[in-house]
């Protein structure tokens, strides 16, 4: 029998509640810049994923770290192993992110900052710009 009621904020999973912490995050950015936002997706990943014979993913532009540890990746549009097309994303990492951060707060500001950076980047415009502080 579960401690608390299934649709109690307690009952979620930690991937559940992250999930929740970037849409809070993402609202204001997506409110401000919704239209050019439009080809734009957001998704999670748990962690990372390094491909063979690489050390690190430090010196990719698209990708966003704290040192040798990625926090987030922008991925343009483009075509996938099959042939189709695919939309630009922000790929953010859960584990590396929730590693970094003190507490809630501390990962509701990161998860924020992350993607002001990452939009930004898509957008080509100073970070300063999407933050609102023009």
């Amino acid at each position: 029998m579960p401690l608390y009621p299934s649709g109690s904020p307690a009952s979620r999973t930690r991937a559940e509640r992250f999930d929740a912490l970037v849409l809070e995050a993402l609202e204001p950015i997506e409110e401000r810049w919704s239209a050019e936002l439009a080809d734009l997706d957001v998704a999670v990943d748990d962690v990372p994923e390094v491909p063979a014979g690489t050390r690190s993913t430090a010196d990719d532009d698209a990708v966003l770290g704290d040192g040798e540890v990625p926090l987030a990746r922008l991925v343009p549009a483009g075509m996938d192993r099959r042939g189709a097309v695919t939309r630009a994303r922000i790929v953010l990492y859960r584990r590396p992110l929730e590693a970094r951060a003190l507490d809630g707060e501390d990962l509701a500001d990161l998860l924020h900052d992350v993607l002001v950076e990452q939009v930004a980047g898509y957008l080509g415009v100073e970070p300063d710009t999407i933050a609102g502080e023009e």
